[in-house]
């Protein structure tokens, strides 16, 4: 049976909701990149026509499973969009360094200055993105891949792009060596993380009734138990896409 999609009102009314819950009592750093879009009036009409276009992208579609895989798509994005201002937050990137980074993907010709300013507002705007898009598949759309299979791929894709950037990086003999044998495994990295998306993209598109019924039938002692799918079967390894040179997005080759 073919089940009506939702309107784009009501997705985006949901991420308005959902950003304003994280401001207020969400995860320490979901209510700081939340509270840095809804203090600041100009900042907030830019998140909301980005992620107004982004949501353009799911409601477009008309039936309800179609639009749980063009979240996902949507998702893979934020995650790719985000992962720059991650790494420099992770790795406490300064100086020399921190420079040479932002010249990889913005180009010498940019301002230092105004790339690392641009850097963090898309960080902070694709972070609240992704907040919103992780409510709507999980409380709206009941979508399983945005559990463990859509968080593993996030920490899989950080994993490399710390690996891509850290080589990138290297200056001395030194480095380049302790860094020869994690870079000898980016194609393979690589290709196992297109097989990750690609299966999370395959996953079964079930409507959110499906799943509604489901919790209703965890054993109680006089219920059988469901066989749920593991992430075995769900996500047939992982693997790593080298970033382009404009803010950390996938190069397509």
């Amino acid at each position: 049976m073919l089940i009506q999609g939702y309107k784009h009102g009501r997705l985006m009314e949901e991420s308005e909701i959902c950003l304003a819950s994280a401001a207020r009592a969400g995860a320490p750093q979901e209510m700081l990149v939340a509270s840095q879009i809804l203090d600041h009036p100009t900042a907030y009409r830019t998140w909301e026509a980005e992620h107004d276009r982004l949501l353009r992208s799911v409601s477009s579609h008309t039936r309800f499973a179609a639009q749980m895989g063009a979240l996902r798509s949507a998702t893979f994005t934020l995650i790719h969009r985000k992962a720059l201002f991650e790494y420099i937050r992770q790795r406490g990137l300064g100086g020399t360094k921190r420079h040479r980074l932002f010249a990889l993907f913005y180009g010498g010709a940019r301002d230092y200055t105004n790339s690392v300013i641009a850097e963090h507002s898309n960080f902070v705007r694709c972070s609240s993105s992704h907040i919103c898009a992780d409510h709507l598949a999980s409380q709206l759309m009941r979508d399983a891949a945005f559990q463990e299979p859509m968080q593993l791929y996030q920490e899989w894709y950080a994993d490399y792009f710390r690996v891509f950037c850290d080589v990138a990086l290297a200056e001395t003999e030194e480095e380049k060596l302790a860094l020869a044998p994690v870079e000898a495994l980016k194609p393979l990295l690589k290709h196992r993380l297109r097989e990750a998306r690609d299966a999370i993209l395959k996953l079964p598109e079930v409507p959110s009734t499906v799943w509604r019924e489901v919790e209703l039938r965890k054993a109680t002692g006089e219920t059988q138990k469901l066989r749920r799918l593991s992430i075995e079967q769900s996500l047939d390894g992982f693997g790593l896409e080298e970033p382009d040179n404009r803010r950390g997005r996938p190069r397509r080759k």
